[in-house]
């Protein structure tokens, strides 16, 4: 499985720990939110402070048909840790074979033979404003998690519609969900963010300054508990067809025999 794709169904699922005085020992320490560094392929050659503190790095270009050996050039100086792409539907294959983690991809994008690697994480864009039906039915879809990119205001500010968008989205979808984030995203943003069930941010490494990634990372570290999430709940609400009778909870059975 994509290493990507791993950390963030281990947040998705993460638990909140039982309150009360007993501990538990965890195997492992999971990220609050994943961390993931946009790069352009043209400014690759930025400096490793400016990457540190991420959890997995996404190319993007507008260069037509990059080799293999070409994609292995631009990575090779990068930080060792989990790399995607987004780029033209020719190019995916080039990544694959470069070792790429994950491609990000459009809806537009055409159904081909890279998209049935089952070790490729697949991350599909979408837009909040499609229709409610369209976006259900992504749960059925072989894709591993969510790109929302219309999180944001123009002004580069969260406002409360969109957060109420992006918690009706963590309602409706059953996988991993990710927001772009400005640099300049805030405590108070980034808490919002996390209690609607975002599991991680996309940042533009070029506008950040040195270091502004670790800071992240800092911030998000000490976000407070999330509460246990209910993805889904939205399915137990469609009507029933053909007039049936619902089910009798076991709890009302047990009633009635009393």
């Amino acid at each position: 499985m994509s290493q990507l794709i791993d950390g963030l169904k281990k947040i998705a699922q993460t638990i909140p720990q039982p309150m009360g005085f007993r501990t538990s020992r965890q195997a492992e320490v999971i990220p609050k939110i994943l961390i993931i560094a946009s790069l352009e392929v043209s400014t690759t050659n930025a400096p490793a402070d400016n990457i540190d503190g991420a959890d997995a790095i996404l190319l993007h270009s507008d260069k037509p048909n990059m080799t293999a050996k070409a994609i292995q050039k631009i990575v090779e100086p990068l930080p060792k840790i989990p790399w995607g792409v987004y780029l033209d539907d020719d190019d995916k294959q080039a990544a694959v074979e470069a070792g790429c983690d994950f491609v990000v991809f459009s809806p537009a994008s055409r159904i081909s033979t890279t998209m049935q690697n089952e070790k490729l994480g697949k991350i599909l864009q979408v837009e909040s404003s499609m229709d409610d039906g369209l976006l259900r039915a992504v749960n059925d879809l072989p894709v591993d998690a969510l790109l929302v990119t219309d999180s944001y205001e123009e002004s580069g500010t969260l406002v409360w519609h969109q957060l109420m968008i992006l918690q009706h989205l963590e309602n409706l979808i059953s996988k991993p969900l990710i927001v772009p984030v400005p640099a300049n995203i805030t405590e108070v943003e980034l808490k919002a963010l996390w209690e609607a069930g975002i599991d991680g941010v996309m940042v533009e490494v070029d506008a950040m300054k040195t270091g502004g990634l670790k800071e992240l990372r800092q911030a998000i570290s000490k976000l407070p508990p999330r509460s246990a999430r209910k993805r889904g709940r939205v399915d137990v609400l469609l009507p029933r067809t053909g007039g049936e009778t619902p089910a009798i909870a076991p709890d009302e059975e047990e009633e009635e025999e009393e």
